[in-house]
């Protein structure tokens, strides 16, 4: 009966169930609660004034101020990247945090700190909106709203007279608004040189922490005391007007300004090979600095010379020694067709020392891949020597999109030549006769120069660079400038406008 008895209690068992939820699910659907209403919406303007408090922090800033943008993308995407940012997060706070501790902890005859966790968790922080400042400066200003409500876990050990000591920081709570701004604006990515971050209001942090698994906070008295000692410490550095300023890009580089002279001493070539059918070359030599814009300087045609000697010098523009590259290319000249190449080679600028003249004996090779088997075969050789000339830290100085003022000659500018920079910027109410495409002529001792041209548009920008290497100081020497507008469809209706009172004309000019 043992056996049988069992046997049949399951079966009762499993009948019982079944029956249960046969009748549970027959009741909750036919019999609905009648005491159940639908929700009712309201505007907010409509709602009580209790329960308008109550939600009035939770409302988004878009919904209470119409200058402020909704950044639901923005959400979006961090939700998205959230598990990826927080690991890169994390190993720079790391990498960070490392060497100012091992600065700070022998001023405290501690012995070591270490993070044993480090996570940002799995709630990521939330764009309530954000505000967008346009301004007449080479800059863009953000004013985002950003709450964060995160379960991270920061578990950190410290170590002391042989004792240790874990602090753990949980369920942290932080809102802020914070002021970012990007600036100057340049032509090189990230397009930014400078972050400038500062809050415009002291930030509301909240947060666990606990030691030797005891919880601090729960302390009367510490928690008001530790999250205003985190106020006002953090409204201390960068409350507004102060700042965190991070640097992004070194401005020279990013604003592509010249840094000096390489003064370039084409001497002669040995060994040509024959490129004409009559048994002679025509050779000649063109130099370029790679990342430069500017024409190839040439040197001069020797006619059926094979060793060919020139001695003929050129000033190159130099923005950046570290990165630049040298390009010789030797052409044999042709009266009718395209010229031959002869050969090449490159001098990198890292391997010139400043202000000392250095000499150069190159083999020529058809290109520079290594692996090529023709540049094993013998093209001849060619010497140039090489000076570069830095200009000067206090001749440099800052330029427009810093100080945003002209600088003047330094007084006492000593003779010789040098490098005149124009840089055009801009153009305000510019209208032509007959059409408005404006571009920018400058001429300097008849060397003529001009912008791109921009279609219907009265307040263009161009942000153009020009140079001019000039034999001394030009002190008594004058710029012309001149706006023109040119058909896009024909060369017969042309309206000139000299910039004057009706026209601004925004331009830089720096010697060196």
């Amino acid at each position: 009966m043992g056996f049988f008895g069992t046997i049949l209690g399951f079966l009762g068992f499993g009948v019982g169930i079944s029956i249960g939820l046969v009748s549970g699910y027959f009741l909750f659907i036919y019999f609905q609660p009648t005491n159940v209403e639908d929700p009712e919406i309201k505007p907010l303007s409509e709602q009580e004034q209790e329960t308008l408090q109550r939600m009035f922090p939770e409302i988004p800033l878009w919904i209470k101020n119409p200058d402020f943008d909704r950044l639901d993308w923005l959400n979006k995407f961090v939700e998205y990247m959230w598990p990826y940012l927080d690991k890169a997060i994390c190993k720079t706070a790391k990498n960070i945090a490392k060497p100012i501790i091992a600065e700070q902890i022998p001023k405290y005859k501690i012995d070591s700190v270490e993070f044993e966790t480090l996570t940002l968790g799995s709630l990521p922080p939330t764009f309530q909106g954000m505000k967008v400042f346009v301004t007449d400066e080479k800059e863009l200003i953000m004013e985002p709203s950003v709450k964060w409500a995160g379960n991270p876990n920061v578990t950190v050990s410290v170590k002391a007279f042989g004792l240790k000591a874990t602090v753990q920081v949980v369920d942290l709570q932080v809102f802020l608004l914070p002021r970012i701004t990007l600036k100057p604006l340049v032509p090189s990515f990230p397009c930014f040189a400078n972050i400038y971050v500062s809050l415009m209001e002291k930030p509301h942090v909240d947060f666990g922490l606990k030691l030797i698994g005891a919880d601090l906070m729960s302390i009367p008295g510490v928690y008001r005391i530790v999250q205003e000692l985190i106020k006002d410490q953090v409204a201390n550095m960068y409350l507004w007007p102060k700042t965190l300023e991070v640097q992004v890009l070194d401005m020279s580089k990013a604003l592509k300004r010249p840094v000096g002279i390489l003064h370039v001493k084409v001497l002669q070539a040995m060994k040509l090979k024959k490129k004409d059918l009559l048994g002679a070359s025509d050779p000649y030599v063109k130099l370029k600095l790679t990342e430069d814009k500017l024409p190839s300087k040439k040197t001069t045609v020797k006619h059926k010379n094979l060793n060919p000697e020139w001695n003929e010098e050129f000033n190159i523009v130099v923005k950046d020694p570290d990165s630049q590259v040298l390009e010789i290319n030797v052409y044999d000249w042709e009266q009718v067709g395209k010229h031959d190449k002869m050969g090449m080679n490159v001098i990198p600028l890292k391997e010139v020392s400043p202000e000392e003249p250095k000499r150069f004996t190159l083999d020529l090779l058809k290109n520079m891949d290594p692996n090529d088997a023709q540049n094993e075969k013998s093209r001849g050789q060619i010497v140039v020597e090489l000076t570069y000339k830095p200009f000067k830290e206090e001749d440099l100085g800052k330029g427009f999109e810093e100080t945003q003022t002209v600088p003047k000659a330094p007084e006492g500018t000593p003779a010789g030549g040098g490098l005149l920079v124009v840089i055009v910027h801009e153009a305000q109410d510019v209208e032509g006769k007959y059409h408005t495409n404006p571009h920018v002529r400058l001429i300097f001792r008849g060397d003529e120069k001009k912008t791109k041209r921009i279609k219907k548009n009265r307040d263009p920008r161009w942000e153009d660079e020009f140079q001019f290497m000039v034999d001394e100081p030009p002190t008594n020497d004058r710029l012309h400038v001149e706006v023109v507008s040119t058909s896009s469809r024909n060369l017969l209706h042309q309206k000139v406008n000299n910039h004057s009172n009706s026209t601004v004309l925004n331009y830089v000019m720096h010697y060196h």
